[in-house]
């Protein structure tokens, strides 16, 4: 194996149709770093070593007869290793979610989303640990054991996405799907220092894949580079035909978006609720990336952000009742399998009124016109804090850990939630490494359907704060 690794998914894409390295000698390589990863994050839930190599010979042959007959490119992603969150439908395979409760009761239907990556070319190095259900924002697993962060095992990894933070920031995949229903994309890939992707809801469809709250789930990508990011959204945006909710519009040229700058790009600075719960780190750490746009030419704006507090308070609401109502036949009938706090979490929603439930979704609509035309009226992209206190430690985030548990299991959804209840699209991008050396994340968020202005200030910032490389 003397082919130099690639160090971005652009990359390797890029060494794949060269043939400076061979899927094979890629795979067997991906294959080496995911069994560190495994030691130092619990990432995966399973290495699938023959599947992956299999792949990756079917793929040498393509990419080889291609070469040959000059009609270059091939698939976007032709042997290219990821690894996805446990919950997409693999066609009667096993899925997880993350629990052993639903082991016998494999999905029949194939997800679309990683379908779509697979008919692109792109290989998968096998299934990411999650919190159980999707349900729990910082990686802690009683069933699979917790998901540890990258650059400091002894933090969490952010959830619920987790296996996906820890393995595409420690090399074991060159990007990764997950899902965000209160910040479960964004939250991980900012505590492993990724660029993370929570998409409008419903651009990205959900046909066969796991459930937590329909109201409010969306599928999202992680990767190392903004560039990544895009590629893998070009492949998996769009309509099926088959999501009901999944919408049906043309998809913008996402690539071509991280080469077209900021200038004359309006940020918004919030004046309430975002910040207000900030250390001093993130707030310098904000200050940063905000003068890194505004020296390629965006301007800044102050905004007043309506109706946060209560949109979380909202979104909160729907989550639990739909994830209740969902859980409750498997609640009723194999109760014991389910993993005592996920067990609790599962039945939130019984505690939660019909009406409260009803008025959250009627509200939806009136709200999100409200915050479009007062917000998005003055700015192009509202800036927050992802995080806003640093990446906590995961003995300080487990069961036990005492009332201050809630305090910063609030926290971690603080500045995320309220972009899930109105669907707007949000991303994260590393904002440096804070003063014990994890990383810290800029969220930005745009109107509907403008995915293609993250990335343009994304691919910027990036540009402008790389974090230092991590070694595992």
């Amino acid at each position: 194996m003397s082919a130099t690794y690639p160090e971005s998914l652009f990359d390797a894409v890029a060494a794949l149709r060269s043939g400076s390295i061979s899927a094979n000698e890629l795979a067997l390589q991906t294959l080496e770093r995911a069994r560190r990863a495994q030691q130092r994050t619990n990432c995966f839930l399973a290495i699938e070593a023959e599947t992956l190599l299999r792949g990756a010979e079917r793929a040498d042959l393509v990419l080889a007869d291609a070469r040959r007959r000059g009609v270059m490119p091939v698939g976007a992603l032709q042997g290219v290793p990821l690894a996805h969150k446990d919950m997409f439908g693999r066609g009667g395979g096993v899925v997880r979610y993350g629990s052993k409760v639903a082991l016998d009761q494999a999905p029949r239907q194939i997800a679309t989303a990683t379908a779509r990556l697979e008919q692109a070319g792109a290989l998968e190095v096998g299934p990411l640990n999650m919190a159980e259900f999707a349900l729990g924002a910082t990686g802690h697993n009683a069933a699979y054991g917790d998901c540890r962060n990258a650059w400091n095992p002894e933090h969490i990894s952010g959830g619920s996405s987790s296996g996906s933070g820890a393995a595409v920031a420690c090399g074991a995949a060159f990007a990764s799907l997950g899902s965000d229903t209160g910040g479960s994309v964004r939250i991980p890939a900012s505590a492993n220092g990724l660029v993370g992707l929570k998409p409008t809801y419903g651009l990205i469809p959900r046909t066969g894949s796991m459930k937590l709250a329909p109201s409010i789930d969306v599928i999202g990508p992680m990767a190392r580079t903004t560039a990544d990011l895009a590629e893998i959204l070009q492949v998996v945006a769009g309509g099926d035909g088959i999501d009901a909710n999944a919408s049906l519009r043309p998809i913008p040229d996402y690539r071509s978006a991280i080469h077209q700058g900021v200038d004359k790009l309006r940020i918004g600075v919030p004046k309430n609720y975002f910040f207000d719960v900030a250390t001093d780190e993130i707030r310098e750490a904000m200050d940063r990336s905000l003068r890194a746009l505004l020296a390629a030419g965006a301007l800044q704006v102050d905004v007043t952000v309506p109706d946060v507090a209560e949109m979380s308070e909202l979104s909160r609401a729907i989550v639990y009742s739909e994830a209740t109502a969902l859980h409750a036949p498997w609640l009723r009938s194999r109760g014991e399998r389910y993993t005592p706090q996920v067990r609790v979490r599962a039945s939130t929603g019984l505690a939660i009124p019909a009406a409260v439930y009803l008025e959250a979704l009627q509200l939806r609509i009136p709200l999100l016109q409200r915050f479009v035309e007062r917000v998005f009226s003055r700015c192009d992209v509202l800036l927050t804090p992802t995080l806003p206190i640093p990446v906590p430690r995961r003995d300080e985030t487990d069961v036990g850990a005492g009332a201050s548990l809630w305090q910063i299991l609030s926290r971690l959804v603080h500045c995320t939630a309220p972009f899930n209840y109105l669907g707007l699209p949000a991303i994260t991008v590393p904002a440096g490494l804070d003063a014990r050396g994890l990383p810290m994340g800029t969220q930005y968020v745009a109107r509907p359907y403008a995915e293609s202005t993250l990335l343009r200030v994304a691919a910027v910032q990036q540009r402008a704060m790389p974090l230092p490389p991590l070694v595992v």
